[in-house]
């Protein structure tokens, strides 16, 4: 199956991460509750949390940010909790205040930068993560999320230099090498995205969002069998299915789209 489509524009799976979305452990991808800021970036999602639990935590933690929005640290959970209900802006607002109070923390300009990405401010997100570690102190963490931010600007080449200078530091770590796998995606070069992410799947550490980015590329190819067995690993039958079903009739229309109409013939 000759599969051309759109991988900047429309998937949008239930379960799936998409590959608009962008990108797992880095910049996650699919909505994920359980992300969080660490030193200089993104950690691996922890214990998954209801939305009211967030809640809470926005409200507790808004009370100390506007007391006091010279708490870095406070800063980074309050985005953090802001972000998991769907408060982007917000988020970055508060951690651009933050930043203005505490320009040469990094942990913070790593946070800051991603939640600029996340409301679609790539070039100033660049900016600020070049901040957030330094060329005598790279970061792994940072340089991900610099490539990811990249893959969105449309930089594929690029940002596939910043995930292999991760990789010098941080060898088969599966949130890089899934970060990767879907730029060689969205480069519309499956064959080594399944191969990377297949990489990726390997390691202990690979998560469930690894597992369904392998999914969502075998897919891609028009292995929909397959690709719903990788996600029934971490999913309930029916949402794999779904997903399976929405990816197979999103490629058909894609297909059917790329059909050249016939020209009338002239009498």
């Amino acid at each position: 199956m000759n599969v051309r489509v759109a991988l900047s524009g429309r998937i949008r799976l239930l379960g799936m991460v998409a590959l608009a979305a962008l990108l797992s452990s880095a910049l996650a991808g699919c909505k994920t509750t359980g992300s969080s800021d660490t030193t200089g970036s993104i950690s691996s999602p922890a214990a998954p949390r209801s939305d009211a639990d967030w809640r809470r935590d926005s409200e507790a933690l808004g009370e100390r940010f506007r007391a006091n929005p010279r708490d870095a640290d406070n800063a980074i959970r309050y985005a953090q909790a802001l972000r998991a209900t769907d408060q982007r802006a917000q988020a970055a607002a508060v951690l651009e205040t933050a930043a203005l109070h505490n320009p040469d923390n990094r942990a913070l300009l790593g946070a800051y930068g991603r939640a600029l990405a996340d409301v679609g401010n790539f070039k100033q997100a660049l900016e600020v993560l070049e901040r957030a570690h330094s060329p005598d102190q790279p970061d792994w963490r940072v340089l991900s999320v610099q490539g990811a931010v990249l893959d969105q600007m449309g930089r594929h080449e690029d940002a596939q230099r910043y995930y292999a200078t991760a990789l010098k530091i941080v060898p088969d770590e599966p949130s890089v090498l899934s970060n990767l796998g879907l730029s060689y995606a969205l480069a519309k070069d499956l064959v080594r995205a399944e191969m990377t992410l297949r990489r990726a799947i390997s390691r202990p550490q690979a998560d469930a969002r690894v597992r369904q980015n392998l999914a969502l590329v075998v897919g891609l190819q028009g292995r929909f069998a397959e690709a719903e067995t990788i996600a029934r690993a971490d999913l309930p039958p029916e949402i794999a299915s779904a997903n399976v079903t929405y990816l197979r009739q999103m490629l058909a229309q894609q297909n059917q789209l790329q059909i050249p109409t016939a020209r009338p013939g002239r009498s």
